[in-house]
């Protein structure tokens, strides 16, 4: 991605993974997984999230275990790649299939979301 754009800044997007929900949030929806919550559809049907008590637990578990830091970087998506490539980064599932746990991750979310169409329309 030589020129890649987001509407987001880096601070809303650390905001909203911190503040909020798993339909908006790829790290929320990995680390509420790997905790065990229930994901469950809500509103129409057609977004996932852990419902109001599930997302508070983890809002909670990752206000206790869960730290961001960055560095400033003229084309961060260069520097994304390259940390991807060198480093075991389990929870990224983008660009790191050669990670050992990418399959069991990706089928513990695929799992979770089946679980969550099996159940009734949460409110």
């Amino acid at each position: 991605m030589a020129n890649w754009t987001s509407t987001q800044n880096l601070r809303k997007r650390v905001c909203y993974h911190y503040r909020g929900n798993a339909a908006g949030s790829t790290l929320r929806l990995t680390l509420g997984c790997l905790l065990g919550l229930e994901l469950r559809r809500v509103g129409s049907g057609k977004q996932m999230t852990f419902g109001k008590a599930g997302e508070a637990t983890l809002s909670q578990w990752m206000a206790d275990n869960a730290r961001a830091c960055w560095v400033e970087q003229k084309e961060p998506w260069t520097l994304e790649s390259q940390l991807i490539s060198q480093l075991d980064l389990p929870l990224n599932l983008d660009q790191n299939r050669q990670n050992a746990f990418h399959s069991r991750l990706k089928n513990l979310r695929a799992q979770a979301r089946q679980r969550a169409r099996e159940l009734s329309i949460s409110s």
